[in-house]
């Protein structure tokens, strides 16, 4: 992945809900190979809001034939920057932008013919908007099932689509909303996605787990935690579950205690950074690889801070490292030793990372 943020032209802002905005940026000819995504993958944002260098990730809800580069933005209490995109950004302001990235995501061919489910909450639906939209269109043997929870009818974002779409692929697309604080004729429909309406919505809307290709979950951590371990508990290997996380739990005392320890014990060991074909010596000075590179100069890319987004993501091509926190990683990227650099601690000496790999 490129460590490069540049510069686009937001062509629309597109409102969805109250609180929801979609943002279509203009991407020149000469930046769209930088550009190309898989559905599902998500773009960092930086602006600069009352002199703060703000960074965030929002997933494309596009697909990635379709010509377009559009991310939708939900306002949330006290969010810096969903309320400044909500009440100060205009089509032809510019904003830095990082190419696509991220795993929440799986390969599509035309003869494939399988059955995919989406579990999503809220604005969660917005990576899961771009497998739908991609799946339906790409593999005409294949359906998907989507399960949507929101507060109330209101606030459902992509409602005409997602109508319009199951009006369009009858046979293929089904899409089941669950309201919190709207109460229609079915029981099962009436509340939020907790551990209990999922197995109910398993047991009725899906069927056997076995039957099905792969699951994306999306959407607040206790739906997400209550859809993997509903899925978990009837046997679906981990490898067909894809989360994609807003945001990190903190991490328990022992975890802190003992990333602690390792952060006293690696001061000043010496670590080699390869960033934009140059290797660099870097001090490890800081509570992780990622801010020690920044602090002695490097433009190591970053966003969340939290091992959820892997925008900090490198490859470890010597020694031992220690990782407090891998949501933003696949287990196939840890085995081929991969890391979160703001998450990660030189354990010993000799220790070299490759942003570039």
């Amino acid at each position: 992945m490129s460590a490069h943020f540049h510069a686009l032209r937001v062509a629309q802002i597109v409102p969805e809900t109250a609180d929801a905005n979609s943002i279509r940026f203009d991407i020149p000819p000469e930046l769209r190979d930088a550009f190309r995504f898989k559905a599902g993958q998500h773009l960092t944002l930086k602006a600069t809001i009352d002199g703060e260098d703000v960074r965030r990730n929002y997933s494309l809800c596009t697909s990635p034939d379709s010509g377009e580069w559009m991310v939708t933005v939900k306002r949330i209490g006290g969010g810096l920057f969903s309320n400044w995109v909500g009440d100060t950004l205009k089509a032809g302001d510019t904003l830095d932008v990082l190419p696509p990235h991220g795993s929440f995501t799986t390969d599509f061919a035309e003869g494939i013919s399988r059955h995919v489910v989406g579990i999503a909450g809220g604005s969660g639906i917005t990576p899961v908007m771009s497998l739908v939209r991609t799946l339906l269109k790409s593999e005409p043997g294949s359906r998907f099932t989507l399960l949507y929870g929101n507060r109330d009818s209101s606030s459902i974002i992509f409602l005409e689509e997602l109508a319009r779409l199951k009006d369009r692929y009858l046979d293929r697309f089904e899409v089941f909303h669950f309201l919190d604080g709207e109460e229609g004729d079915f029981e099962l429909f009436n509340g939020m996605l907790n551990r209990e309406r999922v197995d109910e919505a398993i047991e009725h809307l899906i069927g056997d787990p076995a039957r099905i290709g792969d699951w994306f979950i999306c959407g607040p951590g206790p739906m997400m935690d209550a859809a993997e371990t509903a899925l978990l508990d009837r046997g679906v290997e981990r490898s067909r579950i894809h989360i994609e996380r807003f945001t990190a739990d903190r991490p328990t005392a022992a975890l802190a205690s003992q990333m602690a320890e390792l952060q006293s014990k690696a001061a000043g060991i010496v670590m080699s950074v390869t960033l934009d074909g140059r290797t660099r010596k870097v001090p490890f000075s800081e509570s992780n690889i990622l801010d020690s590179a920044r602090e002695a100069g490097l433009p190591a890319p970053f966003a969340c801070k939290a091992g959820v987004c892997a925008t900090c993501r490198a490859k470890v091509t010597a020694g031992k490292v220690e990782m407090a926190a891998r949501y933003g990683l696949t287990d196939e990227e840890v085995a081929e030793s991969y890391i979160l650099t703001c998450q990660s601690v030189p354990d010993g000496d000799g220790v070299a990372v490759d942003y570039d790999a």
